[in-house]
């Protein structure tokens, strides 16, 4: 593939790291993933054939090591954090926020919020959230002081809490477009005890970035 040929050190960082899907694997392994199932499923989209080729480009870059099956960044790799939070909080910041009108996958979602749960604020008697949400593959977290665990099915414990409505709804609230109130409004649905029910999305810290101000037109 012909490259920019320039000398800019921009140019040739977007030659190395401005193809599809590469940021958003760095992103994986920034957030904690090592092997490689947990990074697909962080990103649904990508094939596993076009996974693996990145990662071994990213390898072979010296941005990522590979070892006993897992993959980890290298300093290099950890270098790009502020790289990938600027485009995180310039995306939250200018890129208008309409869930509803957005092309979203569920899993990633609920990866983000399972990393984002307050692990040591969940109740001591284990909890599974049912979540059937509207048009979406049905998933089920577990949810117990110490451990927050997206299943893809029953992990063997009573169904304690049941979260329903559009996923874009859910969206909204997780990515700070909307308080949960609102969320609500828009046909999101949390049903269980009372208790828990109110508890419940003082259980997560949400998004990383959810509190960064909209200033898009």
């Amino acid at each position: 593939m012909t490259g920019y040929g320039q000398f800019c050190a921009i140019a040739r960082a977007h030659e190395t790291l401005g193809g599809r899907w590469t940021l958003l694997i760095v992103r994986e392994l920034l957030c904690g993933s090592r092997r490689f199932n947990e990074i697909r499923r962080g990103i649904p989209r990508i094939s596993r054939t076009m996974l693996a080729e990145r990662l071994q480009a990213l390898t072979h870059l010296g941005v990522v090591r590979h070892e006993t099956g897992e993959y980890h960044l290298t300093p290099a790799g950890q270098d790009l954090m502020p790289l990938v939070a600027a485009l995180a909080t310039w995306g939250q910041r200018w890129l208008p926020r309409h869930a509803a009108a957005e092309d979203l996958d569920l899993d990633p979602v609920l990866i983000d919020m399972q990393r984002q749960a307050h692990l040591d604020l969940l109740p001591t008697t284990p909890a599974v959230l049912r979540i059937a949400l509207r048009g979406q593959p049905l998933r089920f977290m577990l949810l117990k002081r110490g451990e927050a665990s997206v299943c893809d099915h029953n992990p063997g414990f009573p169904e304690t809490l049941r979260l329903g409505g559009p996923l874009a709804a859910l969206v909204a609230w997780w990515r700070g477009d909307v308080a949960f109130a609102q969320a609500r409004r828009m046909g999101l649905t949390l049903e269980g005890p009372r208790p828990l029910v109110r508890a419940w999305p003082g259980w997560f810290e949400r998004y990383r970035f959810a509190g960064i101000r909209s200033e898009a037109a």
